[in-house]
């Protein structure tokens, strides 16, 4: 594994994170939106990149300790949203923010779905639909499968990825890979991913695992890959 050391950052500053340009900066919230039982979080780009689809960015809830890895979920001109789960006091804090409110972000982190491919099929489970929408438009809107607990969770599908066929339990996603799976891009729950691999051991998955800082420091995304261990946050979230 790379050995990666821990910059010092100001609080407007450009690093080099495993190779990678990436950037913290102060940013002006624009407004947290509901879509079904998620929040779709949006603010003002600044001098952050987007990145490649798959990268993450570390985002800082003000008056908590850690920040939280999120997919970047659309990139309109001057804005970077994300797709947030309120699951936790990290999350909640995130999705509380108003307008006018503003937060340290970094990024953009890790490696990204590799775009060249001949036909992309996008395959999603739950909150793992977040980088999907961004990666949708980069690709040119290819077809998508997207699997859901509820119906109320599928409505992040109808909104963001309209053209996506959706599988809501007990149906699961990979009931809908049919046929030729083509290049699939993946992302989703463990159990999802690995029943996605089982079947196109080819595709591309994006795996989630906690994570403190986001640059390899802290080695809380470490897992276990083959006969190797990985940090998430350097050699993934794609693999």
């Amino acid at each position: 594994m790379t050995e990666v050391s821990t910059p010092t950052m100001t609080p407007s500053d450009t690093v080099s994170l495993g190779g990678r340009a990436a950037r913290r900066e102060l940013l002006t919230v624009l407004g947290c939106e509901p879509i079904g039982p998620y929040s779709l979080l949006r603010l003002e780009r600044g001098g952050l990149e987007p990145g490649i689809p798959g990268q993450f960015f570390m985002l800082e809830a003000p008056g908590r300790l850690l920040p939280r890895p999120m997919s970047l979920c659309q990139a309109p001109p001057g804005e970077l949203a994300f797709l947030i789960d309120p699951i936790g006091s990290g999350t909640r804090a995130l999705c509380a923010l108003e307008a006018g409110e503003a937060m340290h972000v970094l990024g953009p982190l890790g490696n990204g779905f590799e775009l060249e491919v001949e036909r992309p099929l996008l395959v999603a489970g739950g909150i793992g639909i977040a980088p999907m929408p961004y990666l949708s438009q980069t690709l040119g809107q290819p077809p998508a499968i997207v699997g859901f607990r509820t119906e109320a969770q599928a409505e992040a599908a109808r909104a963001l990825l309209p053209q996506a066929e959706i599988a809501v339990e007990p149906q699961l996603v990979t009931d809908l890979l049919r046929g030729d799976p083509d290049d699939v891009l993946a992302c989703g729950p463990e159990p999802m991913l690995e029943a996605v691999r089982a079947l196109v051991p080819s595709a591309q998955l994006a795996w989630e695992a906690p994570m403190a800082c986001g640059y390899g420091a802290c080695y809380g995304c470490v897992v276990e890959r083959g006969q190797r261990y990985v940090r998430l946050c350097i050699e993934g979230p794609i693999l």
